[in-house]
């Protein structure tokens, strides 16, 4: 049997980052092609096929070919067992991604070659940096025409300040797409061969084709030599420390949508990606490999299975080995919990899982036991892990039952859907009214379409504008201070918030109020 520090060695576990339309499911599609875990990759595009892509699991991802959850999907590869976080591409559902970045060890941001870097890109690569996980780019559609490969570095080293180490280089682009020279494995990769055994041509020592080849009469191979010699002289150096502390990206060039360049972007990022690391608690760093189990929950998905209306807390275990049915202490309340049911992921498919260990991404089915956040395990000592992020709202939307013989199922949907953590929940201090708080108008679509769908209330969501959010540092208010200008709200766990209608009606309170102290708890933007 494999010991714990063998196991835990052979995890990977990491994000895919990219802005819309980037390709970024289509290159998780293929990667589990690669790992075995599926056998026939659809695109999100594919609507008329019926086939969807693996990890869009959710009916709305469906219909639109976006992503708007987070899924985790789970593969073995080359003695590696490799955790995938497919993240919403689309920036309404920024935080979802913020939260599902801080269970990973390393982050897989995808480029597309045509539009280099874009907004969502640029904001999901911060958070990344902030926390030094570890890059590796994948710049995409080298089958189309895009942008000059060196424009690509610069955009990358300029615009997000980090340095790149190209792995491969690509020969061509578009309709002249050749293929890649793979500076990492010595070898050029012929993206369409007719002979599968002759995909890979050797380089000799001075970086050349060992073999003569039609190849070399290209005047594309020239430039590729030339871009070489040039990266080689004048681009930064490999470095494995670099990478490790997320100064330096590696980057591949390829085509996820015909699958090309993956398995070599795949083998290399195995290599060098790092397995589980400390994790940063209340009682100091805590060992992946130490003998007590710890993990925590950083993302709650409701009705994963239509079915049975289920909810799973997705939990990232940081050290330790899971065993299910074993009793672990939730550090939020102190109170012991048995882990009997206990899921892994392929997007929906689930199966139950026995073991698993630090890096590993499982699913607990939830009775209501636990919030995003949450820390548990067999230690003692009640620490906890560091705070997830969380936004301020800033678009509001009245909501009620169309039909109010449906008021049960209403309360139920409304309150285990704000539970997931993407929309925010408050009740007015007078009138007693629901409202929503999201960052973005996709989220109420999304709430609205799953009401209906999963829950069978028909919503009625009546828009209040945006609003400037503020907490009050007291348990209680003068609940004459609400106004047209200041609603006094109470949010989900009965703390007291008001909500501005804009910037100046905040000024003009504070000096009116002086008393009362606001605060802002959600600090990251």
């Amino acid at each position: 049997m494999p010991t714990l520090h063998d196991q835990v060695q052979s995890r990977r576990t990491f994000a895919i980052i990219s802005h819309p339309d980037a390709g970024k499911t289509t290159l998780t599609e293929k990667l589990l092609l690669f790992g075995g875990a599926i056998r026939d990759a659809g695109t999100v595009k594919a609507r008329k096929t019926g086939k969807y892509a693996t990890s869009d699991w959710m009916e709305i991802e469906k219909q639109r070919g976006i992503s708007v959850t987070s899924s985790v999907m789970q593969f073995d590869y080359n003695d590696f067992r490799v955790n995938i976080l497919d993240t919403p591409g689309h920036q309404d559902f920024s935080e979802d991604t913020y939260r599902t970045l801080m269970a990973v060890d390393s982050a897989v941001m995808v480029v597309d070659s045509a539009k280099g870097i874009e907004d969502q890109t640029m904001k999901l690569f911060k958070v990344c940096r902030m926390r030094g996980i570890p890059i590796f780019t994948f710049i995409n559609k080298m089958d189309r025409q895009g942008k000059e490969p060196l424009e690509l570095l610069a955009e990358l080293e300029e615009v997000l300040g980090i340095e790149t180490y190209p792995m491969n280089w690509p020969i061509g682009m578009g309709k002249d797409f050749v293929g890649i020279y793979d500076r990492f494995n010595n070898r050029i990769e012929q993206f369409k061969s007719e002979d599968e055994n002759n995909r890979f041509l050797s380089l000799n020592k001075e970086g050349e084709l060992e073999i003569e080849h039609e190849l070399q009469e290209s005047p594309l191979y020239e430039q590729t030599l030339e871009e070489i010699m040039l990266l080689s002289e004048a681009g930064n150096q490999f470095s494995e420390e670099k990478i490790a502390n997320g100064t330096l990206s590696p980057v591949f060039f390829g085509s996820a949508l015909t699958t090309f360049g993956v398995q070599t972007f795949l083998d290399a990022y195995l290599q060098f990606a790092p397995a589980p690391q400390a994790r940063t608690s209340t009682s100091g760093e805590v060992d992946p490999e130490s003998q007590d189990f710890s993990g925590f929950i950083f993302k709650i998905q409701a009705n994963m299975n239509p079915k049975h209306r289920d909810r799973i807390a997705f939990l990232r275990i940081c050290s330790g080995k899971f065993e299910r049915g074993m009793s672990v202490n939730l550090s939020r309340t102190g109170k012991p919990i048995n882990l009997s049911s206990s899921t892994q992921f392929l997007a929906d498919d689930r199966n139950t899982v026995n073991e698993a260990v630090s890096g590993d991404i499982i699913g607990l089915y939830d009775t209501g036991n636990y919030q995003i956040g949450d820390t548990i395990t067999t230690s003692k000592d009640m620490y906890q892990f560091e705070r997830l992020p969380q936004f301020t709202p800033e678009l509001f939307v009245r909501v009620t039952a169309k039909n109010v013989m449906k008021q049960k199922h209403f309360h139920k949907g409304i309150h285990q859907l704000v539970q997931e953590g993407a929309i925010q929940l408050f009740k007015t201090v007078r009138m007693e009214e629901y409202l929503l708080g999201a960052v973005g108008q996709l989220q109420f679509e999304v709430f609205e379409h799953r009401m209906r769908n999963e829950y069978n209330v028909e919503v009625l969501m009546e828009r209040i504008g945006s609003k400037v959010t503020r907490w009050v540092e007291a348990d209680k208010v003068d609940e004459n201070l609400h106004s047209s200008r200041s609603i006094l709200v109470k949010d989900r766990y009965e703390k007291y918030v008001f909500l501005f209608e804009n910037e100046f009606a905040l000024r003009w309170f504070n000096d009116k109020n002086p008393d009362i102290e606001l605060y802002n708890p959600m600090d990251i933007k």
